[in-house]
């Protein structure tokens, strides 16, 4: 088989990539990804080592109907992840967010019905889903109506709803994926957990929101890799199936267990301002999954979080050049240090 993976250079895609030839190491994939400020050039080169005449990486905007046309058309499955998905970014700069994530999505979908109706895998978020109340036992599931609160969520649930009217409309056989937030290796240094964990590497304070009690569910980005590769396998087409790590946490807690489990001082732990519409609480009831596809998540919380300490402090030369932006975002967060 032969996959195309949009934004298979990215945090997610990447572990994708590397958990699909695992375990199917006869299949080949195409990469097609923008190589945006989000990309490590290092991450290129694992991959290319890794996958060695497997893999075939092309630069280029998944708006472009000439670059994405011939793509789509020589695969057996677009694996749709390249999104803009950095929710203060999507607070500062909004556009570029509707232009990727719809937009892209939309000429994705049209050359996979001018190809002959390909299979389409669409990986999207929990976060189109709106917020729960932080004394609620309710998880969000593949029911729940749509309530997007950040310029990023309401771009991916745009794109979801253009994924579902191209399976209704035009027969295309879809599935779609939404998970919570996914952690591991390979993950961009501005995102929190790595964030957390490089700058406490270097004794430097580190930035919570508010009064730290958001509440989200952590999934294993290989336990993520594991549902898509069963939605591939098994699902069935026109459906949606929800992943999660059965790990909620609350900001704080999850600053804490990283300067726990790197012995760093708990002062370290700063709170600031808190975000524009910071949503309280996301959770996800993942039993369609478990009852449909056999799926369930492999790691706790302090596992993974071991496995990632463990993966960054072995892998300096992957992330130390890219603390620039991540740093200077930091310290503005600290800024309004409360």
């Amino acid at each position: 088989m032969h996959l195309l993976v949009t934004g298979g250079l990215g945090f997610i895609g990447s572990n994708f990539v590397r958990y699909w030839h695992k375990h199917h190491g006869e299949d080949s994939i195409t990469i097609l990804d923008k190589k945006t400020y989000a990309v490590n050039p290092k991450t290129e080169e694992l991959l290319r080592g890794e996958l060695g005449d497997r893999l075939h990486i092309v630069e280029g905007d998944i708006c472009d109907m000439e670059k994405v046309w011939p793509l789509v058309d020589a695969c057996d499955i677009v694996v749709h992840f390249a999104a803009e998905s950095h929710v203060d970014r999507s607070v500062m700069n909004p556009s570029v967010f509707l232009t990727t994530n719809v937009m892209g999505t939309f000429t994705l979908l049209e050359a996979a019905v001018r190809a002959g109706k390909k299979r389409f895998h669409h990986v999207s978020t929990d976060e189109v889903f709106g917020t729960l109340p932080l004394d609620s036992k309710e998880k969000f599931t593949e029911k729940s109506p749509y309530d997007p609160r950040s310029p990023y969520s309401a771009s991916k649930a745009a794109s979801d709803h253009l994924v579902r009217a191209y399976h209704e409309t035009y027969g295309l056989p879809v599935t779609i994926s939404n998970c919570t937030n996914n952690y591991g290796p390979l993950m961009f240094p501005e995102k929190v957990m790595p964030l957390y964990i490089t700058r406490l590497f270097d004794g430097k304070p580190i930035p919570v929101y508010g009064k730290g009690l958001a509440v989200r569910d952590y999934i294993w980005v290989d336990d993520h890799a594991r549902g898509i590769e069963l939605c591939i396998q098994k699902g069935v087409i026109g459906q949606t199936y929800l992943f999660g790590g059965d790990a909620e946490r609350t900001t704080n807690e999850v600053a804490q267990t990283i300067a726990r489990q790197l012995g760093a001082d708990p002062s370290l732990i700063r709170h600031t301002v808190d975000r524009p519409g910071h949503d309280p609480r996301y959770a996800i009831d993942f039993s369609k999954a478990t009852a449909e596809l056999g799926w369930s998540p492999s790691r706790s919380f302090d596992e993974g979080i071991a496995q990632m300490i463990a993966w960054y402090k072995a892998n300096e030369a992957w992330w130390r050049p890219l603390m620039h932006d991540a740093e200077q975002l930091a310290e503005k967060y600290l800024q309004g240090a409360i």
